[in-house]
């Protein structure tokens, strides 16, 4: 058997019984989470607890005053920001915000090959936020909710933890880019939805991450699914969007966005720069 194919091969097993080692939510995520279902709580012990981190509420601030939540008035300040984002969102965006945390090793190689992943989760989850904010513009009373798809687009590959920490465990063994790769391709759909099930997140996540690679599952209506696979198809080829024509004819069609120009023009990247900048 090939090192790659042991790789896999582990991870399938332990998958199956259940003995995969799954991340679990940043401490934080989980006492907003806490709050959030309190129904005696408020914004105030929100904004009190994320004002402990100093870089979250820098960044809760940044993403407060994307296009994908702002209005006319720029926020200052940590509360001004959880009040603009509400009591009902605030939980996603903490998660998301959050998230990077998980991506972190001791190993060069793994540690980069994370930095590599949450950079592309971050720039996937910027896209999804930026085409969001084209699509409001044609269809205001969407059901697709500006929190919800934020951290669904974050977590589209969320499965290559758990990969990436099994080789982690075997570094002089699994960690070269030969064997991940293939074991990440097969497998992260996979296991990020054993993730997503395990923090208890909803079934629009989970059809996200298990099929946003998958064409021929697809939605009569629009869902966040739809918008994480543009995402993805935006990010992978942002140096040459008009070549994906045809792909991106297909989310007009359906009505995910109004015309290529939605994706493409001044006001479009300048959301874009703005939801990237508040993952930094």
């Amino acid at each position: 058997m090939s090192t790659a194919n042991a790789l896999r091969t582990i991870l399938i097993e332990k998958l199956k019984n259940d003995s995969l080692v799954l991340p679990t939510l940043p401490r934080i995520a989980m006492k907003v989470r806490d709050i959030v279902s309190n129904p005696d709580s408020n914004l105030n012990q929100i904004s009190s607890l994320i004002s402990q981190d100093a870089a979250l509420s820098a960044r809760m601030i940044r993403i407060a005053n994307t296009a994908h939540f702002s209005r006319a008035v720029k926020v200052e300040n940590l509360q001004s920001a959880v009040t603009r984002i509400g009591m009902r969102q605030i939980k996603n965006i903490v998660m998301a915000l959050a998230m990077e945390q998980l991506f972190i090793s001791e190993n060069e190689f793994i540690a980069n090959y994370l930095a590599k992943s949450w950079q592309k989760s971050t720039d996937v989850a910027a896209y999804a936020m930026a085409i969001f904010v084209a699509h409001k513009k044609f269809n205001k009373h969407t059901p697709i909710q500006a929190d919800t798809l934020t951290l669904t687009a974050l977590l589209h590959n969320i499965g290559v933890l758990p990969i990436l920490t099994e080789a982690d465990s075997y570094p002089d063994v699994f960690a070269s880019p030969d064997f991940l790769g293939q074991a990440v391709e097969d497998l992260h759909s996979h296991i990020g939805v054993a993730i997503v099930k395990a923090w208890n997140f909803s079934e629009d996540m989970v059809e996200s991450v298990k099929y946003y690679r998958d064409e021929k599952y697809q939605t009569d209506e629009i869902t966040y699914l739809d918008f994480v696979r543009l995402a993805v198809l935006c990010q992978e080829n942002q140096d040459n969007l008009p070549a994906c024509e045809v792909e991106i004819t297909a989310f007009i069609d359906k009505g995910v966005i109004g015309s290529i120009d939605s994706i493409t023009d001044e006001t479009f990247k300048q959301n874009l720069q703005e939801a990237k900048a508040s993952f930094e």
